[in-house]
């Protein structure tokens, strides 16, 4: 590591030292001359700089027969060196973070095929002698390398994104650009989910495949159910009259919920609780507890089914409320708001409800 690092240094500093040459007031020809009385002590420092300057001209000036040779030699020690180095810290973090090895593997494969062609144009641009030519290729190589493969770029990008910040995990239950699904496969171009819903109501597999490209990640919000934790809290809905007993009621919800998730209670620790509003017509009690994502829906229909049996037996104390209005009528007055063929007013019936 110590060895590929120095090369580079070493590259690095005798590709930079023209661009000192070429600076104003470094051509010995132009240069004042000096003071008289310094003469002698600027002796010692110039003369190894010209010896450079010259050893420089002779190899790798302008109309120097070695400058395309060293150019290309020069080349190939920084970028094979490069590629090296990162190459082995490419391995590191693949092996340590990927998900499965066949698209790491798939992965390093464009990896050295991209390598080889970036290699390639800046040798062949390198015999040409021009260091400018070299590095104005090497910037319009790297544009244009991005914008004719944008997607598939972005889409490896996206992977590496998945494989080192682990948004997602295989298992995890998601939703990409509104699609909900269980992550069953990360490829090098796709994410594959199990989708949930879709063709039916509600969270359960519907079975059918999803493939979301990768390159839409950037540019979507990504939802996941369990990002920190095993678990995720649900809540099941219940309206109840406002005569209802709140105690039983509130009894009778949450034992359910914790007779369900027993398990689930024993692994977390957080019991199931109660959060209640008011309605017009009632009360609406959300009985909210931890579940499994993948079986939400499965817990949430034990849950029902013990309430309402609980509830039916514990009738009238505990019922359901369902929307409902109040209507007042007087039957001694007709439609035209005259009396009745009686004459007589009457007293208004108690009102019903309907």
């Amino acid at each position: 590591m110590i060895r590929v690092r120095h090369l580079i240094l070493l590259a690095a500093i005798i590709l930079t030292s023209p661009l000192y040459a070429q600076f104003p007031g470094m051509d010995t020809e132009t240069r004042p001359a000096p003071q008289s009385e310094v003469i002698v002590e600027t002796t010692s420092i110039a003369e190894p700089a010209g010896h450079f300057l010259a050893f420089w001209q002779r190899f790798m000036g302008e109309d120097s027969p070695y400058r395309s040779l060293i150019l290309v030699i020069l080349t190939l020690i920084v970028l094979l060196n490069l590629k090296a180095y990162l190459t082995h810290v490419m391995k590191r973090t693949l092996a340590k973070n990927a998900f499965k090895q066949d698209n790491a593997d798939a992965f390093l494969k464009v990896w050295h095929t991209l390598w080889k062609f970036i290699i390639a144009i800046l040798v062949i641009m390198a015999m040409t002698g021009s260091l400018r030519l070299l590095g104005l290729t090497a910037g319009f190589f790297g544009m244009m390398l991005g914008w004719s493969l944008q997607q598939p770029v972005t889409g490896i990008a996206a992977w590496l994104m998945i494989i080192l910040k682990k948004p997602f995990r295989i298992g995890d239950r998601v939703v990409i650009a509104g699609i909900t699904g269980d992550v069953t496969g990360i490829s090098l171009t796709h994410v594959i989910l199990n989708q949930v819903g879709g063709s039916i109501g509600g969270e359960e597999r519907s079975g059918r495949g999803i493939l979301i490209p990768n390159a839409i990640l950037f540019q979507h919000v990504i939802i996941n159910y369990t990002l920190d934790q095993e678990y995720m809290l649900d809540e099941v809905p219940v309206r109840l009259t406002f005569d209802s007993d709140w105690d039983l009621a509130k009894t009778i919800m949450t034992d359910a919920a914790s007779e369900v998730t027993k398990e689930i209670i024993e692994k977390t620790g957080q019991e199931p609780f109660i959060r209640a509003e008011f309605l017009d017509w009632g009360i609406l009690v959300r009985l909210r507890y931890q579940t499994i994502p993948a079986r939400r829906q499965e817990f949430s229909t034990y849950i029902i089914e013990k309430l309402h049996r609980a509830f039916s037996k514990e009738y009238p104390r505990v019922r359901f409320a369902t929307p409902s209005q109040n209507i007042r009528y007087r039957p001694d007055i007709t439609l035209d708001g005259g009396r009745n063929a009686l004459g007589t007013e009457g007293k208004p019936d108690s009102p019903q409800s309907v």
